[in-house]
């Protein structure tokens, strides 16, 4: 009978060893995650082509990875996010309290070949990203680029004003 408790001791410390393991791993990766949800497409195909590009949506449906880095310089903030497929006019960026904020639908992408098989696809649907910023920044004057599937953004920091000491006369 000893044996069977340490065996269930055992197990029990490698279970909560494991969730403790996944917490700490979900807790630096829950930056990075992003959900994926269904996106608002009009009909183009025939109706088998909608049902397949429907069903290929509903698969991709989910939570997926888009790395994103961020630079932080003495003069602006640089961020970088991959976000291959997309096109420039699909991404919506706003800065809302200390996140930048990035939105964007990404669109279905089909290939198929049935000589030796070569069947390529791609469905992610609407996102949003929230990347927290290292300081306040000058949204006036931030800019966007996109190219090769990555979308780069530099936001100036905001100027601190150093505060000028008021005398007080008397008399």
């Amino acid at each position: 009978m000893s044996s069977l408790r340490q065996l269930r001791q055992g197990m029990s410390e490698a279970w909560d060893s494991l969730l403790e393991g996944w917490q700490r791993l979900y807790g630096r990766a829950a930056g990075a995650i992003t959900r994926f949800s269904v996106g608002e497409r009009g009909s183009r195909g025939g109706e088998a082509e909608d049902r397949d590009e429907h069903e290929l949506m509903a698969r991709s449906v989910g939570w997926g990875v888009m790395a994103a880095e961020v630079f932080d310089d003495d003069d602006k903030v640089v961020v970088r996010l991959e976000a291959p497929g997309m096109e420039k006019a699909a991404f919506d960026i706003q800065v809302i309290d200390d996140h930048l904020v990035i939105r964007g639908e990404k669109s279905v992408q089909k290939e198929h070949t049935h000589g030796r098989y070569h069947i390529a696809e791609c469905a992610y649907g609407r996102f949003e990203r929230a990347i927290p910023l290292p300081g306040p920044v000058e949204t006036d004057q931030a800019r966007a680029s996109y190219e090769h599937g990555v979308l780069r953004i530099e936001l100036p920091r905001l100027s601190v004003r150093v505060g000028r000491r008021i005398p007080v006369n008397v008399g």
